[in-house]
């Protein structure tokens, strides 16, 4: 049985994800062939020869019409070694909070860039948001090499700026490689390319397919946030009473201890039920209905946890990624969702705003906007119980939400640091290929 990949693209405009995105799922036989057929009629109804990969994604009329991507596009695809789950995010800088989103969850990020046009501020605010969200793999691809005459020079020179800039947003030297490719033509995406004999790494999809997974959080602390709390009363059921909701990180099973928070009182499960029977288990990411020895007072938004439980606080700091037009302000009266728990809030204090191009940080800022990173200080109107984001993805995020319309204001993130710039690691003169080659490129 194949494992799994969640992955995301990223990248400033027009630099070829979805394109990239089209050639992975085309050249993999991953697309039916109504699909083909559609996208071919809409390619020469545009006087394309060839089709236009870009449309197997790009599937808003909007986005069709503009040539951009707007929303996350999530595709699916396997091969004999692999699962995979992509989301396809925009490059616009209006719409970086669906990049945030495409992001939450991946284990791999491919970073886009034009080979004509290299690393550019879009790039920088990118690779900052990947390292906050604790995407722990790069791929960085070098696209459209085909335009720049397939030169080594330049993809090395390339390379070796981002790997300086990866460096010293945190990355690992061996958690960031870099392709040459050209989605268009199909250079290095599934097939290797003649046209790049300097380059002996493996192709976009190779890297894929034998890059080393993350795994799901199966062995973290149990998290479970209640959605729904069920109560049938029927003659055949009269006294069940069952939690239904999503294992967030962990593992529950039969006989477990349990703490529900934030009121904090014990209990055992005795049962997991779920729409296929019973079980003994249930790991991250399945939907079940939990059954409690104690008769609590338990309601939706309410925390169940095993192991470590998180600290109940009602006062705490996190990054936050501002994604609306509206600034942020101290003293700002707002909604925080956190799981499936919303309590009214007050960002207190700013602390710091984080420059993704500088890769420094600043003073209290007087604002965050739209598309700032800063460090703030949150105050809520209940106890909620929070992990640190570096410990636990999934139970360490929340968003900020708009008391008056319910539009999402930010992404936050439960204690998370700003990166902090390692000038050393930053002047490495050396870019990590796919390969593990060191490809030394000539100074800028």
């Amino acid at each position: 049985m194949s494992d799994l990949l969640r992955l995301a693209t990223a990248g400033s405009v027009d630099d070829g994800k979805s394109t990239l995105v089209g050639r992975l799922l085309y050249d993999t036989k991953s697309v039916l062939a109504d699909t083909l057929d559609a996208v071919q009629r809409a390619s020469a109804d545009r006087g394309l020869t060839t089709p236009d990969l870009s449309l197997l994604v790009d599937g808003l009329r909007s986005e069709r019409e503009q040539g951009i991507t707007i929303d996350v596009a999530y595709r699916y695809f396997a091969t004999p070694r692999r699962t995979f789950v992509l989301a396809d995010t925009p490059g616009h800088v209006q719409y970086t909070r669906n990049t945030v989103t495409g992001a939450s969850t991946a284990q791999l990020a491919v970073l886009l860039v034009d080979a004509r046009r290299g690393v550019v501020e879009q790039t920088r605010r990118h690779a900052a948001v990947l390292a906050l969200l604790g995407v722990p793999r790069l791929v960085l691809a070098v696209n459209k090499v085909d335009l720049v005459g397939y030169d080594e020079v330049v993809f090395a020179r390339i390379a070796k700026e981002f790997a300086a800039h990866a460096s010293a947003l945190g990355f690992a030297e061996d958690s960031v490689v870099s392709i040459p490719v050209s989605a268009l033509v199909g250079d290095n995406v599934v097939d290797r390319s003649a046209s790049t004999p300097w380059y002996s790494g493996p192709t976009l999809l190779e890297h894929l397919e034998s890059v080393p997974v993350e795994p799901d959080p199966h062995d973290a602390p149990f998290r479970f946030p209640v959605q729904y709390v069920i109560r049938p009363r029927t003659a055949e059921h009269p006294d069940y009473r069952g939690y239904a909701g999503q294992v967030a990180a962990g593992t529950v099973r039969v006989g477990d201890e349990v703490t529900v928070l934030p009121g904090g009182s014990r209990t055992t499960v005795t049962g997991i039920d779920t729409a296929d029977g019973p079980l003994a288990e249930a790991a991250a990411g399945r939907s079940v209905t939990l059954l409690l020895a104690h008769d609590l007072d338990v309601s939706r938004g309410d925390l169940i946890a095993a192991g470590d439980a998180p600290e109940v606080v009602d006062e705490f700091t996190a990054t936050l990624c501002w994604l609306a037009e509206k600034p942020l302000a101290p003293g700002a009266r707002v909604l925080v969702k956190h799981g499936t728990r919303t309590v009214q809030a007050i960002v207190t204090e700013l602390l710091s705003r984080f420059d993704e191009q500088a890769l420094a940080s600043t003073g209290a800022p007087d604002a965050l906007r739209l598309n700032d990173i800063g460090q703030v200080r949150v105050r809520t109107a209940e106890p909620v119980p929070v992990d640190d984001y570096t410990r636990d993805r999934r139970t360490g995020a929340f968003l900020v939400i708009d008391a008056g319309d319910g539009g999402t204001l930010a992404a936050g993130l439960v204690g998370a640091p700003l990166p902090e710039p390692d000038a050393p690691r930053a002047q490495a003169g050396g870019v990590a290929l796919a390969d593990g080659r060191a490809l030394v490129s000539p100074g800028p």
